[in-house]
């Protein structure tokens, strides 16, 4: 396969020349007078969603072609790696020309955007795919993780916390989310003094300093372990961006500092009932009563609420607003509870949200009546802030969530591998029946994929570049590998699959919320595509 990366060059030409012929034929459909009609875009959901999907695919193409070309030209590009990249690009280049998978209900397709479809192709064989299978089985179904692209530094890091989540967090994972308990406070102590919390917070607050792609890395491998445990740190990852971004330089040294040794636990309480991601009609209002500010009103989905000392709290500080304009967060401190008594902070109360999976740090509902927050705690000391400042967390908050993605998708394919070695049918190892065989290399090359684009705009997030558009291309592509990974491996165990004592179930559940929160995937495909249709527009 000498010849592999140019053909890897041919087709994700062939994807981005697509991409940027979809993208016109978009535009001439929702652009008046050279500026992009927002009800148009919403009239043409379908091809501007579309459009996302099929630029998504244009880039994860390019990156695995950059992948493979870096592999090459260290020698590293070996047999694994070589039927990864192929057996993706094949795939990739037949759905862009045929029909890609929004959803299972929807398919985009060329002839829906009035344009040609993309030739390229390549082709893999039965048999290199049957072979792929056994270095799959030969390392265990780790072999995705054997030349990643990341230098030695990362992979020291990922050693690091693989062994931690190993011993740690696997062998209890399933009882917690059977048994619906929060994680084990002797858990977050041991990731405080590993350094998860204070991760990318720079070494002057008392942080590590190291940026979006070590934070990418230990979120793959503790989501590995178990996604509560994975997500733990995504608190303190948006308290702390919310505070370097738009902070005082006083919010800033007395906060994280304890943001990254775990002395406090943060919580984000942004959503609210009825609302959704329409963020702009929140509705919770913050009133200044002397030198404090009254809370009044109710917050829903709030993850890690009762354990958490403080709240990052968005609410409506300018009553005569009702859009993003009159918004404003709070650093909200709060008494810690636990399940008998959730919120013993006057002025709060609230319950427990009971779900499918996510459930190591559990869901709650808040409501606010007469909660009191000093009005030095107004993030950045200034009002009318708080979507501004939020907006700056997404980024983070998107790469951080592909990268839980991913590590819930190596976990599915771990879990599904073991069981089809270990699983005897009709005389032999279910894996060597290639219907299952396929669906386990599917997997892989899909995890590889949605691996290197996580870690292209974490780098581009690390060289301080914007990269709105490639953690929302991360983000959604990373929760649907999740979801599929889950899923075959679901269907490989069968029926087993379907019992509870199997972690499978687990998985499944877990890996559905990932297309759900940081951005539903219809959310993210709407704001990758209004993004792609508004660059160049005159």
């Amino acid at each position: 396969m000498a010849d592999l990366v140019p053909q890897l060059d041919t087709v994700a030409n062939a994807a981005g020349a697509y991409a940027d012929a979809a993208r016109e034929a978009v535009r001439a459909r929702v652009a008046k007078g050279g500026k992009i009609d927002r009800r148009a875009v919403d009239r043409e959901q379908h091809v501007v969603h579309g459009l996302a999907w099929v630029a998504t695919y244009a880039e994860t193409l390019r990156e695995v072609r950059d992948w493979a070309r870096a592999l090459t030209e260290q020698g590293a590009f070996g047999e694994t790696e070589q039927l990864l990249a192929k057996l993706l690009a094949s795939e990739y280049a037949a759905q862009l020309a045929g029909g890609l998978p929004m959803t299972q209900v929807e398919i985009i397709r060329p002839s829906d955007f009035g344009v040609e479809a993309p030739t390229a192709s390549l082709a893999i064989t039965q048999d290199e795919k049957t072979r792929l299978a056994v270095l799959l089985r030969d390392g265990r179904g780790r072999a995705t993780l054997e030349n990643t692209g990341l230098d030695a530094d990362f992979e020291m890091i990922r050693d690091q916390f693989r062994k931690f989540a190993d011993a740690e967090v696997m062998p209890h994972a399933h009882g917690w989310h059977m048994r619906d308990e929060l994680i084990p406070l002797e858990i977050l102590q041991q990731m405080g003094e590993l350094g998860v919390f204070g991760l990318t917070i720079p070494e002057e607050f008392g942080g590590s300093g190291l940026g979006k792609t070590a934070m990418c890395v230990v979120s793959e491998e503790l989501s590995r372990g178990y996604i509560g445990v994975g997500s733990l740190g995504t608190r303190s990852e948006i308290a702390a961006e919310l505070i370097l971004t738009g902070g005082t330089d006083e919010q800033k040294a007395y906060w994280l500092p304890k943001i990254a040794t775990a002395e406090i636990l943060p919580t984000a309480v942004f959503t609210e009932p009825n609302t959704g991601s329409d963020l702009g009609s929140l509705r919770a209002r913050a009133v200044q009563q002397g030198e404090d500010y009254v809370v009044t009103g109710n917050k829903t989905w709030i993850t890690h609420a009762a354990r958490a000392d403080v709240m990052t709290l968005l609410v409506r500080t300018d009553p005569a607003t009702d859009n993003f304009s009159g918004l404003s967060m709070l650093l909200a401190e709060k008494q810690r509870g636990d399940d008998a008594n959730p919120f013993p902070t006057p002025g709060m109360s609230g319950g427990e949200i009971e779900v499918l999976g996510y459930r190591g740090m559990k869901e709650y509902e808040i409501g606010f009546d007469g909660f009191r927050v000093p009005q030095a705690n107004l993030l950045g000391g200034v009002e009318g802030q708080g979507f501004k400042q939020l907006m700056a967390t997404f980024e983070s908050a998107r790469i951080q969530t592909a990268a839980r993605a991913v590590g819930v998708a190596q976990s599915a394919l771990e879990l599904g591998l073991q069981y089809a070695l270990e699983r005897k049918q009709f005389g032999a190892e279910i894996f060597e029946f290639p219907r299952v065989a396929n669906k386990l290399v599917m997997m892989a090359a899909e995890i590889m994929a949605a691996r290197q684009i996580t870690y292209f705009a974490a780098r581009r997030k690390d060289s301080g570049k914007r990269c709105d558009v490639e953690a929302g291309m991360a983000k959604l592509l990373a929760a649907r590998v999740a979801w599929a990974a889950a899923d075959n491996a679901l269907q490989i165990h069968g029926g087993n699959g379907f019992a509870l004592e199997y972690p499978i179930s687990r998985v499944l559940c877990d890996a559905r919320i990932l297309n759900i929160f940081e951005g539903a995937g219809e959310i993210q495909a709407q704001v990758i595509g209004r993004r792609l249709l508004e660059e160049g527009a005159n």
